[in-house]
């Protein structure tokens, strides 16, 4: 690596590989591989290579833009500013706090989704924010917590699964999500381990697997009750393990044995001997996990469906073991931290819940306000989007583009469209961001420092490598400016450090403590960042301290003990969770009885046809930046219709001719992809393109009662040859 790069992590996904940056003789930067940072080992797929594109001042924002006679017009830092802050003072003193929303986003580092929290319920007093990571991993989350006491994404480092004996890779196409993770996969299998991916598509993941299951969409839940009624049938449970670190076993267990074998496969499509195998290749190894994605996680009862996952993972006591256990891939670049720190509808940082008295009462003490002025839990992501234009009146939004991604995206568009005031703050005119009326251009991942926690718990740090163009500003100082304009001239710090100082105090004796963490720490030896819960400077993590009570978070989170020692003193914070004991009151992990639902809409004779949603390589999320690197367009220049050849000779369609797919929704057309790789009674569209083949238009808001995730991978649709 040139002595003269910047080391970083990637601006998307939760791997968050380790990079560098150096300057190019003509101006910007390349990135240069980072061989020493872990996760990645240097590897980077194509959206990190090119990653520096979109700090092109040809394709990103470089001035505010201010509606004026219906079109978006260049305007000073002032003007823009003044506006927001009039229109939000305004609709705040004629509709109340409430009718004023703001809207965040998974890729916010660490200290700008604290601010953002902050700025909702200390400047704006409004209970109405949340953010586009409800899409993505709350159902984990909500289940995590209900079994262990704790969430977080993976409870150990991903260089244990090499070494254990076999993963259940539940909904996870991560050759094309993440694919510098699948090498972690790859060793697995060379060691002599085994890989069971569990998906309703041949994807590229699943053609890496021993064995491939393709359930019926939204089937997730029976699938996983009839693999624990096997391991019940077949003497599988490890009963001492069961006595002595877990509780609720008989209830889950009736529940389970109501989902026999034969009752799953008429289900599920998944045969009784294939069950069996699965059953036999976790079993059979001292060590096993199980890793769920959005597939089963985006369904209208995906908290119970992880949790059958999880119950999975305790009756076989592959939970709080080294090399087993259960975690949640999760998706966005700071989708884990951004959960933890305040941007969420119900959370104040640290993962504290906002309507915890002694929550309040510590994160009021930091911030210097009563307790009592602190508003409370409100609307979670898609509720706060569909009551947009009605009870909430304006809008800030930040790091989102929900015109694209958000489930029933034409309705989401129209409430949009209603908002008597909208402004965001975008790095690209994204396609919510050309609806506004105050478009401000802000910094991105390379011209700013801040932190982010990837889908390991591991807190990184990514530096600033280059200036930002004139004429653009950090989230930070938007935020500043703001405050100052509505009454609040201090605690909002334009400086990322001093916000990350506050946000330990804020985080510290809660969930996800970073109290131990600083800026400094993060620097020191490789700088592979530090594991959260880590509560003290010296500490190695949770064992050295813990939530307080009352504070949301029961019992400390025991760790492994384990100080990650590098060459350099570096400490790692706590790695591996629950070795010791699990984040509940009485250290044991709880079972959660559980039964299989159908999903919200099933198939009938109007709409007789499963589908299902997901990603591609290429793009990212909505698309908003991706879209604009010419060799990722090239790579995946729009959407598709992917069908298996069955249905395809029923439609009487060939290879790339347009298809209409119908939903009670909406409407959305794309080339018909015909492949043998997705069941016939599926079909499956990526979801990064706006226009006429936005797949959003036909996905079902229907929401998991207890995440609030939107069932974004099932639906009923019809699918028709389009006509002219």
């Amino acid at each position: 690596m040139p002595t003269t790069s910047t080391p970083t992590h990637c601006p998307y996904c939760a791997l968050q590989c380790g990079m560098a940056l150096s300057p190019l003789p003509t101006g910007g930067v390349e990135v240069v591989e980072r061989p020493d940072f872990p996760v990645n080992r240097g590897a980077l797929c194509g959206k990190g290579r090119t990653a520096p594109q979109v700090l092109s001042s040809r394709v990103r924002l470089t001035s505010p833009l201010v509606r004026s006679g219906g079109s978006l017009v260049p305007a000073t830092w002032e003007e823009a500013l003044d506006r927001i802050a009039g229109e939000l003072a305004r609709v705040r003193s004629e509709h109340g706090a409430d009718a004023v929303g703001v809207f965040g986003g998974g890729g916010l580092t660490n200290e700008k989704a604290y601010a953002l929290g902050k700025f909702a319920r200390v400047v704006l007093g409004t209970s109405q924010i949340d953010y586009n990571g409800r899409f993505c991993m709350s159902s984990a989350a909500a289940a995590g917590i209900r079994a262990f006491g704790l969430d977080r994404g993976l409870p150990f480092p991903l260089e244990d699964i090499p070494r254990t004996g076999c993963v259940i890779l539940v909904g996870s196409n991560l050759a094309e999500t993440m694919p510098p993770a699948l090498r972690f996969f790859s060793e697995l299998r060379d060691n002599g381990g085994t890989l069971i991916v569990i998906d309703p598509r041949r994807t590229k993941t699943a053609e890496q697997a021993d064995l491939h299951l393709a359930p019926r969409p939204g089937t997730d839940l029976a699938l996983a009750l009839g693999l624990l009624h096997l391991v019940v049938a077949e003497g599988r449970v490890d009963e001492e393990y069961v006595r002595e670190r877990t509780a609720g076993w008989e209830d889950a267990r009736a529940a389970a044995m109501a989902h026999w074998p034969e009752y799953v496969e008429r289900i599920t499509g998944v045969s009784v001997p294939q069950l069996r195998e699965t059953v036999r290749l976790f079993c059979e190894p001292e060590a096993a996990m199980v890793l769920t994605a959005r597939g089963p996680e985006q369904q209208s009862k995906g908290t119970d469906t992880v949790g059958a996952w999880i119950n999975l993972c305790l009756a076989t006591g592959r939970a709080g073991r080294p090399l087993s256990g259960y975690g949640c891939l999760t998706g966005q670049g700071n989708g884990q931290g951004g959960r933890e720190h305040g941007q969420k509808a119900d959370q104040l940082p640290g993962y504290r819940k906002l309507d915890d008295p002694a929550a309040r009462r510590h994160v009021a003490g930091v911030w210097g306000v009563d307790p009592d002025s602190l508003p409370g839990p409100g609307r979670s992501a898609y509720e706060l989007l569909d009551a947009l234009g009605s009870d909430v009146r304006s809008l800030l939004l930040m790091g989102s583009n929900p015109v694209v991604s958000a489930p029933r995206a034409a309705h989401v568009e129209e409430r949009i469209r209603s908002l008597d005031f909208l402004a965001v703050c975008d790095v690209v005119l994204s396609e919510t961001a050309a609806l506004a009326d105050v478009v401000l251009p802000v910094t991105q991942w390379a011209e700013e420092t801040g932190t982010t926690t990837s889908l390991e718990g591991r807190v990184l740090l990514r530096r600033r490598a280059i200036t930002a163009p004139e004429g653009v500003r950090s989230d930070l100082e938007v935020l500043h400016g703001l405050a100052e304009r509505l009454g609040v001239e201090k605690g909002f710090p334009t400086d990322p450090e001093e916000v990350f100082e506050e946000l330990r105090r804020a985080s510290a004796g809660g969930v996800a403590d970073y109290s131990g963490i600083s800026y400094e720490r993060l620097t020191r030896g490789a700088g592979e960042g530090v594991f959260w819960p880590c509560p003290a400077e010296t500490g190695t993590g949770a064992g050295d301290g813990g939530a307080e009570a009352g504070s949301g978070g029961g019992e400390p989170a025991q760790g492994s003990g384990e100080r990650g020692e590098g060459g350099e003193g570096r400490v790692s914070g706590t790695p591996r969770l629950f070795l010791d004991r699990f984040a509940t009151e009485d250290g044991r992990a709880r079972f959660v009885p559980v039964s299989h639902r159908p999903a919200a809409e099933e198939p009938d004779d109007d709409y007789p046809v499963l589908l299902t949603t997901g990603r591609v390589v290429a793009q990212y999320q909505s698309g908003a930046q991706t879209r604009r690197v010419e060799e990722l367009n090239a790579a995946a220049p729009g959407p598709f219709v992917e069908l298996h050849p069955r249905l395809a000779a029923r439609l009487g369609a060939a290879e790339g001719d347009p298809l209409a797919v119908v939903s009670r929704r909406g409407r959305a057309v794309a080339p018909a992809r015909i492949t043998t790789g997705i069941r016939p009674d599926t079909v499956f569209m990526p979801f990064h393109w706006p226009g006429e083949g936005r797949a959003n238009n036909l996905t079902n808001p229907a929401l998991d009662p207890t995440s609030r995730m939107p069932e974004f991978k099932v639906c009923a649709v019809r699918v028709e040859i389009a006509r002219p």
